[in-house]
């Protein structure tokens, strides 16, 4: 699967090159008599033309020539210095760094009738110089606006539940939808991230009563396990004593000298009918 997408990534890649080829072309007989006349006015006006048309871009920017309307290249220019042509040729500057996007939030329905407003951030750059400024008018405007398209048709069929636990796959799919739709406009989506789910106040309201109507079912499940347990423990503990009467005298005068050692006071307790007997008797 990975070698497919590859060589279909590949096949993109090189129908992209050579659409930008064809418009690129050879220039006509005209075109290359105004270069050639443009050549020689820089060549008379050397030092004035030189710091005029002399340009520089930064190591995160390309520079796209167009020479009378076309592609003076395959690829795009820089970093570094390079000189253009007055009068004949033009340029435009790509910024290649990461840009960020905030998603505003967008009203949402979801698939079983609940309406969300949900936002998000998306991540992107520009990986083709070439294809972002001849195959689109505004590739980063286009970009932010499929974004907002791409949340809503995504969310529209997850329900609630989905929305609130699968954020990280909704953020995958979103992703690879954005990324596949902008590939022929020279922009890789690197990532989408989901930031926010807002509620109706009535929705949320109705959550917190179910929440905590389901803790309250757990916590009286839980005593009543715990009741059942010192029952049982307590049946146990008699059978065990019931099997030995002195253990229940020893346990009696545990329970008496733990009392006393809590609080100093007087105890009078009666004394157990069998060691009374024998004076009884007497």
């Amino acid at each position: 699967m990975e070698m497919e997408d590859q060589m279909e990534s590949q096949k993109r890649t090189g129908s992209q090159e050579d659409l930008i080829y064809e418009r690129t072309g050879s220039l006509g007989y005209i075109d290359r008599f105004i270069v050639i006349l443009s050549g020689m006015i820089t060549l008379l006006l050397f030092p004035l033309t030189f710091l005029f048309y002399l340009e520089i871009v930064t190591d995160y920017e390309r520079a796209v020539i167009f020479r009378l309307g076309r592609i003076i290249d395959r690829r795009a220019k820089g970093p570094g210095v390079f000189l253009v042509l007055p009068c004949i040729d033009t340029f435009v500057r790509v910024d290649l760094r990461t840009i960020s996007f905030d998603i505003p939030p967008q009203e949402i329905l979801t698939k079983d009738s609940v309406t969300v407003s949900v936002d998000g951030v998306l991540y992107f750059r520009v990986k083709d110089p070439i294809a972002s400024v001849v195959n689109v008018s505004d590739a980063n405007l286009s970009t932010c606006l499929l974004a907002q398209t791409t949340l809503r048709n995504v969310l529209g069929t997850k329900n609630l539940s989905e929305v609130l636990s699968d954020r990280e796959i909704i953020a995958h799919a979103m992703q690879s939808s954005l990324d596949e739709a902008t590939d022929p406009w020279g922009i890789k989506v690197e990532r989408v991230e989901i930031k926010d789910v807002k509620l109706p106040v009535q929705l949320q309201r109705a959550m917190a009563a179910e929440a905590e109507a389901t803790r309250e079912a757990r916590a009286k499940v839980i005593a009543a396990e715990g009741e059942m347990n010192a029952s049982r423990a307590l049946k146990e503990a008699s059978l065990v004593i019931a099997e030995s009467p002195s253990a229940l005298q020893l346990r009696y005068l545990q329970t008496l000298s733990n009392i006393a050692a809590e609080k100093n006071s007087t105890i009078i307790f009666p004394l157990p009918i069998d060691m009374m007997s024998p004076f009884m008797r007497k």
